[in-house]
């Protein structure tokens, strides 16, 4: 035997049934009798998933309302002429007024919309520092260049935190009051700000760097805010526990969207008197305009919304059970088309042989 034999027969697989792939197999063939029951039981399922989304997305309320400040649109117009250069506008306040006939079932939702945002640029995306938004001192101190130009300020200090995301954090605020009786005092509806990130962004992604002698403040002391934003993240909220890079705000812009038409959370409505929905009567809600959306032909807007089993409102799904459904159902349709008609010319020929 020579010795490349030899060889060959060291690296030879075992003679067994499963090296060798002699195990028995199936070899389905797909016979008209099996395929048309699928495509016409596959396309079925999927209408009647379609369906039951579709109509559950449709029993969802919403309300919203365009705040961007479109000349003659209302009085956010006057906030949104305020801030037409490339700085953050000076702060401006505007009402949006409005009033239930009903009661708006709960629990409500609190969005905020921007449109024409691209938060899916490869570019913006990856301007973030993710070692640092979990808290290591190393690089809270030297961020990655992918941050760049916002990775350290105009003094040489890093900034904390860094990337193009951060420093285009949304910064509007609102806050809602109801009027129980016509001529009456509104009182503030409770926001519940509490809970509005993800458990896995809140609790594992973001941390705050080690505390120094008890305070967050000196931790971040040496870092300079990116340039946009006018406080250091360490004062986002006075809760100790809202504060920094786990801020809840923070935490939910920082997850970018997938379309530049997108919707984040802001708060949820299920304190107190407004535990089953938001009351029939009149409301105001107070906003603090900050963001400038103008400059790249974007808008903003609030939006209260319901929720279902399925989540929020979202006809897309559904229409898209019901196309997949019919076209599962029309090819059945055109398969048994096809074989009716093969099938009588091969019993012709048949016949005749």
């Amino acid at each position: 035997m020579t010795w490349s034999a030899t060889a060959r027969g060291a690296h030879q697989p075992d003679n067994t049934a499963f090296t060798q792939q002699r195990l028995p197999a199936w070899h389905p063939l797909l016979s008209a009798g099996i395929a048309l029951p699928l495509f016409f039981c596959a396309g079925l399922a999927f209408i009647g998933l379609g369906l039951g989304l579709y109509y559950s997305s449709n029993g969802i309320k919403e309300l919203a309302y365009d705040y961007t400040g479109d000349p003659g649109t209302g009085n956010c117009s006057v906030c949104a002429a305020a801030g037409q250069g490339r700085a953050p506008p000076p702060r401006c306040s505007c009402a949006w007024y409005f009033s239930l006939p009903e009661l708006f079932q709960g629990p409500v939702y609190l969005y905020y919309e921007l449109t024409n945002f691209y938060q899916n640029n490869r570019r913006y995306g990856v301007s973030r520092d993710d070692s640092q938004l979990s808290g290591l001192p190393s690089s809270l101190r030297h961020p990655v260049n992918e941050c760049a130009p916002y990775q350290y300020s105009a003094a040489g200090l890093p900034i904390a935190p860094c990337g193009a995301i951060a420093n285009s954090l949304f910064n509007d605020s609102f806050s809602l009051w109801h009027q129980r009786r016509p001529n009456g005092p509104y009182v503030e509806v409770p926001l519940d700000r509490t809970g509005i990130a993800w458990w896995t962004d809140y609790h594992v992604k973001f941390r705050n760097p080690p505390l120094v002698n008890g305070s967050l403040a000196l931790a971040f002391r040496g870092t300079a805010p990116p340039p946009n934003w006018h406080r250091p993240v360490y004062e986002l909220s006075p809760d100790p526990n809202n504060t920094g890079f786990i801020n809840q705000d923070f935490v939910v812009w920082m997850r970018t969207a997938a379309l530049p038409t997108f919707r984040k959370l802001y708060a949820r409505i299920r304190q107190g008197n407004y535990s089953a929905g938001l009351p029939r009567g009149a409301y105001r809600v107070n906003i603090t305009y900050n963001y400038p959306v103008r400059a790249f032909g974007g808008h903003k807007s609030l939006i209260f919304s319901s929720i279902s089993w399925m989540g929020g409102k979202n006809p897309f799904l559904g229409i898209a059970y019901l196309l997949v459904g019919s076209l599962c159902i029309l090819v059945g349709f055109v398969m048994l088309v096809v074989y009716i008609r093969y099938q009588d010319q091969n019993d012709d020929e048949e016949d005749d042989e």
